[in-house]
């Protein structure tokens, strides 16, 4: 038995090119480097800050909060929640400011109407 498969001809690389050079295109760009250098920059900050602390300011690291659980756990457990946000945050953003924009670049391309 053999499948019905359409193919469709891939976008001429000039296309690509083309676009890449619209004002679509670097405001695109420019939309996803506001987010993302920022948020990279604040997590590495954020998490350098917690190897730091870990190495040079034991003291500090280990004071109890309540119980068994110190200063050290809350942050390490602070990484995983700051990744989780940073992901939901980025999934708000691309959702309002990236997506439509590449959606209509993805449309200009494969030719199709918008």
């Amino acid at each position: 038995m053999t499948a019905n498969v359409t193919s469709t001809a891939p976008p001429d690389p000039a296309a690509y090119e083309a676009i890449q050079a619209t004002p679509e295109f670097v405001e695109l760009r420019r939309r996803l480097r506001g987010f993302i250098f920022p948020m990279t920059v604040a997590f590495f900050v954020w998490y350098a800050l917690y190897v730091v602390l870990s190495a040079y300011a034991r003291d500090f690291m280990s004071t109890k909060v309540v119980g068994h659980v110190n200063i050290a756990l809350i942050f390490g457990l602070l990484q995983f929640v700051s990744t989780f946000l940073i992901a939901w945050l980025y999934t708000r953003y691309a959702d309002r400011r990236v997506d439509p924009l590449a959606d209509e670049l993805r449309a200009k391309i494969e030719g199709s109407p918008e």
